[in-house]
């Protein structure tokens, strides 16, 4: 029995998807916070708490997209045209985010409109992300292994739903790393705003997974027939789990905790959510095994992964290590 190389390969892309939501969920839920962060000072040490590895977080963006083509062609080619809009606005959202982040910290005028850019461009970004999240669980019309639905396919109540819940979720994310990074006034207010925005996360967890089971028979059946309606327990329970933890580690003023109940939450309900899909990967009709490529051009690309994600792994758990505990106020990266 041979491997399975389609599906070694959707592991992988769902991984490199994974991990660009929660590296950088994080620094762009501090783009969202940033209006609410008060003093200039607060901002400088948020963004200094972010600048040492905020781009090399967006390389598992690179990978997930750059892989999809690679792997799955034929779902590059249904998902890109169903969802150019919002893809097109998270790109722009994400151009204008680095580019202010980059100048913010040299202007010597006009800060104020680098401080509006970074905000910005990164609650677009991320709105942008939830509404093609959104758009993706409700379902793509293919025909002919083409995409067979129109412009505004992805504009309903539903993905703007899910863009809402994804920028609360980033912002819970950002206000838990900063609990974990800064002291002081800062971490206070961040707490504030962890506990916030994670009662605003789990409500709107709640709201979507009540609404998603009926969107489409195939999740109604996945979530509630034996044996999958086992995970119909499981993972809220988790969930509720991970929700206890973040409470309790803000209550008692704990550092790490909170953000690493916050990303338990997240991966989560990703899980949810891929168990939803499976064996979709164009949900409701292209399978992993109808979107991939050969199988010889599988392994051949499976040679140079085998080589490239353990070195991004390496250096990516290196700069998190260089650059572990609180910021000091008083220095910075900028």
């Amino acid at each position: 029995m041979g491997i399975d190389l389609a599906l070694v390969w959707a592991g992988l892309i769902a991984f490199a998807v994974l991990a660009y939501v929660v590296l950088d969920g994080f620094d762009l839920g501090i783009g969202i916070l940033f209006p609410f962060l008060g003093s200039t000072e607060h901002r400088d040490v948020a963004m200094n708490s972010v600048a040492p590895v905020w781009d090399g977080n967006e390389t598992w963006l690179v990978l997930g997209g750059g892989g999809l083509f690679a792997v799955f062609p034929l779902a590059y080619a249904t998902i890109l045209p169903a969802l150019y809009a919002p893809l097109i606005a998270m790109l722009l959202g994400l151009i204008f985010r680095g580019v202010s982040f980059e100048f913010r910290g040299r202007a010597e005028r006009g800060r104020i409109l680098w401080d509006v850019g970074f905000a910005g461009g990164s609650l677009v970004a991320t709105f942008a992300q939830g509404i093609a999240l959104g758009a993706l669980v409700q379902g793509i019309e293919v025909s002919n292994r083409a995409y067979a639905g129109g412009w505004w396919d992805w504009l309903t109540p539903f993905s703007l739903l899910t863009g809402a819940a994804l920028v609360v979720g980033y912002a819970l994310l950002g206000a838990t790393w900063l609990v974990m990074k800064t002291e002081g006034e800062l971490a206070a207010l961040s707490r504030r705003a962890s506990m916030l925005t994670g009662v605003g996360t789990l409500a709107l967890i709640g709201l979507v997974s009540l609404i998603t089971p009926f969107l489409d028979p195939v999740y109604l059946d996945r979530w509630f027939a034996w044996p999958t309606a086992v995970f119909s327990v499981i993972v809220p329970a988790l969930v509720l789990g991970c929700a206890w933890l973040l409470y309790r580690g803000l209550k008692e003023g704990r550092h790490a905790q909170p953000f690493l109940a916050s990303l338990g939450i997240f991966t989560l309900c990703y899980a949810g959510i891929l168990i939803g899909f499976y064996p979709f990967i164009v949900p409701p009709s292209v399978t992993i095994w109808q979107a991939a490529a050969p199988d010889s051009s599988l392994a051949f690309l499976l040679v140079g992964a085998a080589v490239l994600i353990p070195i991004i792994l390496a250096y990516t758990g290196y700069a998190y290590w260089v650059f572990r505990g609180k910021v000091d106020p008083n220095e910075g990266y900028h």
